[in-house]
């Protein structure tokens, strides 16, 4: 047999043997990192499972479901009663009104006055921000009886009743700097002040959605006197 020959064949084998070799090498770390993720995801599992049986951890998640379903269930009794929107209502309406929510907002109001346009707008925007307070507003000309019995003088004029009781009022623009062009923050701020509503706590994008909305002033170019009966 020709020695070339025969080492050419040795050599062809060693390589085969190699190659083989690491081929089952690279066989076994396979199977060893594949052990090792399912027994990672087996691990992961029992711990989700510890956490899920967690006593404190149910309760907490008790707790808030207890407490969002009293908060939809609140939203939807006030919502019943009205809240949440600027509505107009009636003479005949306004005892059941004013009495049949803890703190109402009323706007004694004239069609044709722009002060009271003015000040619709800004109730208007607050309403559906307040649930917990209900915004009305009423035609001062069409309700002689409540307008006599508050004293009732200059319009607009926003009475802030609690469990039914007038207990503060907003006369003109008065309290709002005497002009036209006070923004609705500056009448959100009183009203807060006033205790009618409570202050919200916002995050970092609503209070920039909020800062862009109140952004915009409402301005008549007409009268800057207080209208009057």
């Amino acid at each position: 047999m020709n020695p070339d020959s025969v080492k050419s064949t040795l050599q062809t084998l060693a390589y085969g043997n190699v190659m083989a070799a690491a081929a089952r090498n690279y066989q076994k770390e396979m199977l060893a990192q594949e052990k090792a993720q399912t027994s990672s995801s087996v691990n992961d599992e029992v711990d989700l499972d510890e956490l899920m049986d967690d006593p404190e951890l149910e309760k907490l998640h008790a707790d808030r479901i207890a407490a969002l379903k009293r908060e939809a269930e609140k939203r939807q009794s006030l919502t019943k009663k009205g809240h949440g929107e600027y509505r107009e209502i009636t003479e005949g309406d306004f005892l059941g009104e004013v009495t049949g929510s803890e703190k109402v907002i009323c706007h004694f109001h004239h069609r044709e006055f722009y002060r009271c346009k003015i000040m619709d707008k800004h109730l208007k925007t607050l309403a559906p921000s307040y649930l917990d307070a209900k915004f009305v507003k009423i035609d001062a000309e069409n309700s002689p009886f409540f307008v006599t019995k508050l004293g009732i003088k200059t319009l607009p004029c926003v009475v802030l009743f609690r469990k039914g009781i007038a207990v503060d009022r907003l006369v003109g623009f008065q309290d709002l700097g005497g002009k036209d062009d006070f923004t609705t923050r500056r009448l959100e701020a009183l009203f807060i002040k006033k205790g009618i509503i409570d202050e919200k706590k916002k995050n970092d994008d609503e209070e920039a959605e909020y800062d862009e909305s109140r952004r915009r002033t409402v301005r008549f170019s007409a009268n800057h006197d207080s209208d009057s009966e």
